[in-house]
């Protein structure tokens, strides 16, 4: 059934926020875009003319979705290879919504999108709707029937649990790109000592290849190990260049709000990595290689003026 031209307009005022809803909720671009889709698709199923409130009904639609992809999702994560992580989404991206408040910019920063892989779907849900969009718990206890005060209490469990293990300090965009060139100043001296005064005694680095692209099975901690593995990392080898297709530039840039350092070989971003920095120095390293979670990177990088880099890697 073909939906009037006034219907489709409301949605596609609405498809922003539902991405930007979906992509919290999912950690992937590609699966955000699917529910959005899906949205679409009931939308058009239903008649409008009987929705009072057609965002509201939009939003609660969409969370659903979501949740039951959620669910699938846990099934899925257990059978993926090594580590998993959220799909980086780089500064510019539409899908990246609101941020106009320092709670909207910390709920879609890789540290936290990481974090809320802890909480259950309706932890997340609720955590996302409240933090992020500031829907009110009798809003949000309408999207997902149930109580308002269960809402509240789900609430602050779940703002509970990521903020147990978060360490993120805000950066502009010039002292994100600082905080990336001085990384890189001391991951390429070939000595480990100048990363180490870099990182937080605890820092933690973590790697998602999805079993295509080779990284660390499990996660890093410590300063030493870090420190070690990136020196290992950044080190000139022809296996390092044969394994991506070429030496990378490495560009200074940001990715969901966090300073990254991002890699691209041929104009095809094929790593992505988010600092996650804290009042004592860089407190975590999330390094995103699987390609299929890059994709989006390089659409949107393509259409960037992205400057020089700031070094080549593997010459």
């Amino acid at each position: 059934m073909a939906l009037p031209v006034s219907d489709v307009d409301l949605f596609e005022a609405s498809r922003p926020r539902l991405e930007a809803i979906a992509y919290r909720l999912l950690g992937s671009a590609a699966e955000a875009e699917d529910a959005v889709q899906e949205t679409f698709l009931r939308w058009q199923a239903t008649d409008a003319d009987r929705i009072e409130v057609p965002a509201a009904w939009l939003t609660k639609v969409l969370t659903n979705l979501c949740l039951n992809q959620l669910t699938s999702a846990r099934a899925r994560r257990e059978t993926y290879v090594g580590e998993w992580l959220p799909e980086p989404l780089l500064a510019g991206d539409p899908m990246l919504g609101p941020a106009d408040t320092a709670e909207q910019r910390e709920s879609v920063s890789y540290a936290v999108l990481t974090l809320m892989e802890r909480l259950s779907p309706n932890e997340r849900a609720v955590y996302v709707l409240r933090e992020a969009f500031d829907y009110s718990h009798r809003e949000i206890a309408g999207i997902l029937d149930i109580t308002e005060a269960a809402s509240q209490q789900t609430f602050h469990r779940a703002r509970k649990h990521v903020a147990a293990g978060k360490a993120r300090a805000e950066v502009d965009a010039a002292a994100a790109r600082r905080i990336v060139e001085e990384f890189l100043a001391a991951a390429t001296t070939g000595r480990t000592e100048p990363l180490v005064r870099l990182l937080t005694s605890d820092a933690v680095s973590i790697g998602d290849g999805g079993g295509k692209v080779p990284a660390r099975a499990t996660a890093l901690e410590g300063a030493v190990a870090v420190a070690t593995f990136l020196w290992r990392l950044f080190k000139p080898s022809p296996a390092k260049r044969a394994a991506i297709g070429g030496a990378p530039e490495i560009y200074a840039w940001i990715a969901n709000g966090d300073p990254a350092v991002v890699a691209v070989v041929d104009g095809r971003v094929v790593g992505i990595m988010c600092l996650e920095v804290g009042a004592g120095g860089i407190a975590g390293l999330r390094n995103q290689v699987n390609p299929d979670k890059l994709e989006r990177a390089t659409a949107l990088w393509a259409a960037t003026d992205h400057g020089e880099p700031v070094f080549h890697a593997f010459l």
